[in-house]
C-alpha cells in the first residue's frame, strides 16, 4: 500500500514513520514565521513564542529580503496579495507560513484598488501576511500578536466576527485593536477543533 501526502511523492506505508501510517489520521499544522526585511529580530522571537503557545508546532525562520515582486512603487508600499502568494509558494502540507514586515501593505477592496490594511490571510488557505506600519505606537507588539492571530485564524478558516471583542472583528478600515480582548467563544471552538491550545 501507498501513502500521498501533498508535496510529497510516494511512499511504501511500510517505510513511513508511526505518525504517517495512517491517511485519515488528523496532521498536525505546523506554522512558520518569515521575517521580512528589517523586520527586528526581538520582535519576531516575541510573536514566535506568543503564537507557540497556540500551537507548538511553530517555527522562527531567518529573514528573507521582500519580494521586488510584490512592490507597488506608485504608493511606495507592498501587496499583501503577492506577498501571500510568494509565502505559499514554500507551504506544503499542513504548514502555513505568516510573513511579518514593518512596509505598509495593501491590497484591493471592492473599487478600490489599493486600500492599505494591517494585514491579510487567505481564507482558508496556507499564507498570511502582518505589517507593524499601521499598528499603535503605544502598544505594537500586542497589536501585532492580535493582527497575527487574526490572519492565522482566516487560515484556519474562520471568517470575521460581529463580537467586537474578539480577535476577528472585521477592522473596517480603522484600528480597534484595543478593544478586542480574546477569541468569543465561537471562534475558539473552531480553533480548538484545528489543534490551538486556548
Amino acid at each position: 500500500m501507498f501513502f500521498f501526502r501533498p508535496g510529497s511523492c510516494f511512499w511504501p506505508c511500510s517505510r513511513l514513520p508511526p505518525p504517517c501510517r495512517n491517511p485519515f489520521a488528523h496532521a498536525e499544522t505546523v506554522i512558520i514565521i518569515q521575517p521580512f526585511g528589517d523586520f527586528t529580530p526581538g520582535k519576531a522571537e516575541l510573536i514566535y513564542r506568543q503564537i507557540r503557545r497556540l500551537d507548538p508546532n511553530t517555527v522562527l525562520r531567518t529573514s528573507l529580503p521582500l519580494p521586488v515582486t510584490a512592490y507597488y512603487s506608485t504608493r511606495d508600499r507592498y501587496r499583501a496579495d503577492s506577498l501571500i502568494r510568494y509565502l505559499g509558494r514554500s507551504a506544503a502540507g499542513d504548514t502555513i507560513v505568516i510573513g511579518l514586515t514593518n512596509r505598509d501593505i495593501s491590497t484591493t477592496k471592492g473599487n478600490i484598488q489599493d486600500w492599505g490594511i494591517m494585514g491579510l490571510g487567505d481564507n482558508p488557505g496556507r499564507a498570511a501576511v502582518v505589517s507593524t506600519f499601521r499598528l499603535s505606537a503605544s502598544d505594537r507588539d500586542g497589536q501585532l500578536y492580535k493582527v497575527a492571530v487574526h490572519e492565522l485564524g482566516h487560515t484556519m478558516g474562520l471568517q470575521h466576527c460581529k463580537d467586537t471583542t474578539c480577535f476577528m472583528r472585521d477592522a473596517e478600515g480603522a484600528n480597534h485593536l484595543d478593544e478586542e480582548k480574546d477569541f468569543c467563544t465561537d471562534c475558539k471552538r473552531h480553533l480548538r477543533d484545528k489543534g490551538w491550545k486556548l
